[in-house]
């Protein structure tokens, strides 16, 4: 089964922020899409409106941790690591994917086709279409 396979299923809706935004900014998105990653655009670098990195519940948490209630204005650049963004195709096997999210320890893969953001994949929408594949009938998400 490919990447491609599970994304004809889904919404091609994805929610991003900026580098410049805070984490109280973020933060809103996740709650207001009811989803726990956002994909972090870059457009204040010279390669303008570029993928660079995830913004997760995880850094929300983290941001907490370190900097108590002054969290909320914590610039998103300053906790996501820009090193090399792991991400995948729509004509990879979801056996790689798993692969990759297992290896880099992350739950959110955004899948890039062409150097264009085209969705994100995540661990329950691998789990919920090897579940079907076994099974035969689509599960219902949690």
């Amino acid at each position: 089964m490919l990447v491609g396979d599970i994304l004809r299923k889904k919404t091609p809706r994805v929610v991003t922020v900026r580098m410049n935004e805070t984490v109280g900014i973020a933060a809103k998105l996740m709650r207001a899409n009811n989803i726990s990653a956002l994909v972090v655009k870059d457009v204040v670098r010279s390669e303008g409106n570029t993928a660079v990195g995830m913004f997760t519940e995880r850094d929300v948490v983290r941001a907490v941790a370190e900097h108590g209630a002054n969290a909320i204005n914590v610039k998103v650049s300053q906790l996501v690591s820009v090193q090399q963004l792991v991400s995948c195709t729509s004509s990879d096997t979801i056996e790689h994917v798993r692969h990759l999210m297992n290896r880099n320890h992350i739950r959110h893969l955004p899948v890039i086709d062409d150097y264009s953001l085209v969705s994100v994949i995540s661990m329950r929408d691998i789990a919920a279409a090897m579940d079907e594949a076994i099974n035969g009938t689509p599960q219902a998400a949690a």
